[in-house]
Parts: C-alpha cells; structure tokens; sequence
C-alpha cells in the first residue's frame, strides 16, 4: 500500500514538472528536453523505491507514461514511442 502511494505522487511530481517545463520553455530541441527532463523530472521518479523493481504493471504503465510525456514535448519525435 505504501509502495503504491509512493510511486503515485512521484509520478504525479514527475507530470508537474513536465507541465511546469511545457509552459515556460519554448525551445523544444532533444537537447534541451533532455537536459530538463534528467535534471527536473527524472530525480523524483528515481526516488520512488518502486522505479528500480517496479512490481505492479499499473506502476510500470505510470513510469513509461511520464516518459512518454516527456518524449511529446520535443518538437518533431513527439510520434515517436521510446523511453527517455
């Protein structure tokens, strides 16, 4: 249960932040959503214990989520589905 609550408001943190990034940054080069997203976003998903073992394909699904949020923002790849 604990683990669950964790993973949620670590990818509900991880969705803010890519939020935040989308409305004040309009260079949207790989390069730069990278930067932002390893040094923003992805600290917080990597706190959640669950993010190096996660064990419940709804945690996993969560994850690659936010991945895939982060890979729309980048003008040109938004189409595109692989894990940042």
């Amino acid at each position: 249960m604990l683990h669950e609550k964790q993973c949620s408001a670590a990818v509900m943190k991880a969705n803010r932040i890519l939020g935040t990034i989308k409305r004040n940054f309009v260079d949207t080069s790989p390069d730069t959503i990278m930067a932002l997203y390893k040094s923003l976003a992805r600290p917080h998903l990597e706190y959640c214990s669950q993010i190096r073992n996660p064990r419940f394909i709804k945690d996993i699904k969560s994850i690659e989520g936010v991945q895939r949020r982060a890979t729309k923002l980048v003008h040109g790849v938004g189409y595109l589905h692989f894990a940042l």
